[in-house]
């Protein structure tokens, strides 16, 4: 069996282990951990790269980054200073906030927005339930303007501080805080699909 003494439980036992073990596996190079650790954080990893960056090849490129970092950084991992997801989601902004930086700052256009929210909340993981809630929420925010839209999916979403949004859309912190607030109004005054406008 080996030294990991785990083969042939990748698709069952490893999928209910806590990411603190799976993160561990990827640092020491465990492969059936690392497909594991990968499938479990690859939608919010480039969910939040997309959302920053708004191009799906970049922020393809920013999540293989990201998931290198976690590999090279795993053992430095403390659990005192917040959870696996979280310090996942750290490193995915910080990377991608890098690569805008690092280039001429280009906003998503207000006719890209859609599909910016596609990628946000929509994945072929998910199941078919899942994917039609997913349509919903998409629908939903594009009653909104495009940067509150972004803003409340980032925080709703993916659990993104205000900061971290200030940050990521190269806002003062008080303009991403009112983006949040104010489409978080809009969408309990318009809470379904087509309402908005109306």
């Amino acid at each position: 069996m080996g030294s990991s003494g785990h083969i042939g439980i990748a698709d069952t036992d490893a999928d209910r282990l806590p990411d603190e073990v799976l993160l561990a596996g990827l640092g020491t190079g465990d492969g059936d951990f690392a497909v594991t650790f990968v499938h479990r954080f690859q939608r919010v990893v480039f969910g939040i790269a997309m959302a920053v960056t708004g191009d799906p090849g970049t922020a393809e490129e920013v999540a293989q980054q990201t998931f290198e970092s976690a590999r090279r950084h795993a053992l430095a991992y403390d659990s005192r200073h917040g959870s696996v997801r979280a310090w996942m989601t750290t490193i995915a902004r910080n990377l991608a906030v890098d690569v805008i930086h690092a280039r001429p700052s280009a906003p998503v256009a207000p006719d890209d927005l859609s599909g910016l929210l596609t990628a946000m909340t929509d994945t072929s993981e998910q199941p078919a339930g899942a994917r039609g809630g997913a349509a919903v929420l998409r629908r939903t925010l594009a009653c909104l303007p495009a940067t509150h839209a972004r803003a409340v999916a980032m925080a709703g979403i993916y659990g993104m501080t205000a900061r971290q949004i200030a940050d990521a859309e190269a806002i003062p912190l008080d303009t991403a805080k009112t983006r949040i607030r104010d489409g978080m109004q809009t969408l309990r005054v318009h809470p379904t699909p087509g309402g908005c406008g109306q």
